[in-house]
């Protein structure tokens, strides 16, 4: 959420940074002006009506110890206390309106983001390994899974429908050993420290991350029968988080951290759970696109003027993964027009799949700057300064480890049917080296 009195002193350059992103000012704003103008208002003529309430106070005062009738200043007194008290009344319904506004506003673009109106003006930063060549036909992941045994689509959607799948054997250790690959190597070479939230949160964390209100439809809600009625959501309800940021970006809700603290780098693996509501006829074949996914995530929480130094070591953390694996990847940097609702830069890390011949996200990662911290009401408390301020947050995948699994059948791939183990994953695959046919 951005902060009231930058938007109120900075209403042309808010306006123009959400130009860049694509979005109508007037409609996001509102009447954002004119409430701020009607609460500031008010809130000068209460101002002016205490001190008035004051002097009246003080002359009830000298009235009685000079025994004299009070009784009439005593009326305007309590009259004055009256329209005081409906001018406040009217100033928070004006703060409620404009915090309205605001929850609704995303980040604004830092000044290094390209300005584009889509995904095809985001800009390539750099490109890592070279792409394999078959002396035969790459396949599909999806093709490889299934011949192989390991990857059943069909038996996942009579289980629970479109978009799910089931891990055999290899398959399932294969996944098993990207989580403890990569959690080994944030936790043991990168300086994370490892967390195991719950998979459920309740509303005021998603509001915190920025998932609520805006994004509620991409979302599982654990629906009890009390008064639920569709569009609306109670603080204590249940959801299924759709990424690990969301529980651990909350773990500091309400918390003031120690400076000496900073950065904190936290990893963890959770299972993800997505409506994908917005994404019909997308990525329906193989396993690209899921309501239920695994993932290994990246949070760290910085102090704003280290927090684009520690954006490009998360950015760097989440490729040495695909470094260590032996996979070909690119780092975009997203234009305006591209991030996401609560970042102000992001760097997509695409990973290179051969049996589609283009390359794929498996990692997001952003700088959400003070936007995830004034929600969540996260502070820090500066060296020298009385005053706690709102920290940075950061997060990104590190990585998707269904998209991992996927990049490895597809780039490792061999002639005749099997899948070669990258030599990073072979110590955690008990030794073996390929995975074939039975």
């Amino acid at each position: 959420m951005l902060d009231l009195a930058f938007v109120r002193a900075n209403l042309p350059l808010v306006e123009e940074k959400l130009r860049a992103r694509g979005q109508d000012p007037a409609a996001l704003l509102g009447d954002f002006h004119s409430i701020d103008g009607r609460r500031r208002k008010r809130i000068t003529e209460v101002e002016k009506l205490k001190a008035q309430r004051n002097k009246l106070s003080e002359e009830v005062g000298n009235l009685k110890k000079a025994g004299q009738d009070a009784t009439a200043v005593m009326e305007e007194t309590r009259a004055i206390k009256e329209k005081m008290e409906s001018l406040e009344g009217s100033a928070n319904e004006a703060e409620e309106q404009l915090r309205g506004i605001l929850q609704r506003i995303p980040n604004l673009p830092h000044d290094s983001v390209p300005v584009g109106k889509s995904e095809h003006d985001n800009v390539e930063i750099k490109r890592w390994g070279e792409q394999p060549k078959f002396d035969f036909q790459p396949k599909s992941h999806w093709e490889i899974g299934e011949a192989l045994g390991i990857l059943d689509l069909e038996r996942a959607a009579k289980l629970s429908g479109a978009r799910f799948a089931v891990y055999w054997a290899e398959g399932a250790r294969l996944e098993r050993a990207l989580i403890n690959f990569m959690l080994d190597t944030h936790t043991r070479e990168h300086g994370y420290t490892e967390v195991l939230p719950p998979f459920m949160v309740n509303s005021k964390s998603l509001f915190g991350t920025g998932q609520l209100p805006k994004f509620a439809e991409d979302l599982f809600r654990c629906v009890d029968d009390q008064g639920f009625q569709e569009g609306q959501y109670r603080e204590n309800d249940h959801w299924l988080i759709p990424t690990a940021e969301v529980p651990v970006t909350n773990l500091y809700r309400d918390e003031t951290l120690d400076e000496a603290k900073l950065p904190i780098s936290l990893t963890a693996y959770t299972p993800c759970f997505r409506s994908e509501a917005g994404s019909y006829g997308k990525d329906v074949r193989g396993i690209i696109r899921q309501h239920q996914f695994q993932k290994v995530e990246l949070v760290k929480f910085a102090k704003p003027e280290e927090s684009y130094e520690e954006l490009e070591k998360l950015t760097s953390n989440a490729e040495a993964i695909l470094e260590k694996l032996g996979l070909p990847y690119r780092r975009m940097l997203l234009c305006t027009a591209d991030l996401g609702f609560g970042s102000a830069k992001t760097y997509d890390v695409e990973v290179w799949l051969p049996g589609q011949g283009l390359y794929r996200e498996i990692s997001s990662c952003s700088n959400c700057e003070a936007f995830q911290a004034r929600r969540a009401n996260i502070r820090y408390r500066p060296k020298g300064k009385g005053k706690a301020e709102f920290l940075h947050t950061l997060n990104g995948s590190g990585l998707a480890t269904g998209r991992t699994w996927l990049a490895i059948l597809e780039n490792y791939q061999q002639a005749d049917g099997s899948v070669r183990v990258p030599e990073a994953l072979v110590p955690y695959m008990g030794g073996q080296t390929a995975i074939a046919a039975k």
